[in-house]
C-alpha cells in the first residue's frame, strides 16, 4: 500500500508522519483518516483552496487536475508548480511527500 510521507506542520503535524494511503483515496481523506486535521472548508466538493497540498515527491503518479481544480490553485496561498487540491488529488501505486502551506486563504479559522 502507497505511504505518505507529511512534512512537519508547525500546527497540524509538527513531528511530521508517515502514513499508508490505499490507491484510489484522496490525499485529503487519508490525511484525515489519520488523525491530520487538515483544512476542507468547503467539505471536499472543489470549491476553495483550503486543502491546498504541495507534492514534493510522487507528483506525476496523482490523476490530472481538471480545470476547476486549476482556476482555484491560482488563488491558493503559497501555489508552487507541484501544488494540488488535496481533496482532489487522488494516491495511486507510487509513494508520496507532501508539505501542507503555513497558511490558508479561509480567514475565518485565521481568526480575521
Amino acid at each position: 500500500m502507497p505511504q505518505i510521507v507529511v512534512l512537519p506542520h508547525h500546527a497540524l503535524c509538527p513531528d511530521g508522519a508517515v502514513i499508508e494511503a490505499p490507491a484510489g483515496k484522496s490525499i485529503c481523506d487519508a490525511l484525515l483518516e489519520n488523525d491530520i486535521d487538515i483544512e476542507h472548508a468547503c467539505e471536499k466538493s472543489c470549491a476553495c483552496t483550503t486543502c491546498h497540498v504541495i507534492v514534493r515527491e510522487g507528483f506525476n503518479s496523482l490523476n490530472e487536475a481538471g480545470e476547476t481544480e486549476e482556476d482555484l490553485l491560482d488563488k491558493a496561498w503559497g501555489l508552487e508548480a507541484a501544488s494540488r487540491l488535496s481533496c482532489q488529488a487522488i494516491v495511486a501505486n507510487e509513494d508520496l511527500v507532501v508539505e501542507i502551506p503555513r497558511y490558508t486563504i479561509n480567514h475565518a479559522s485565521e481568526n480575521h
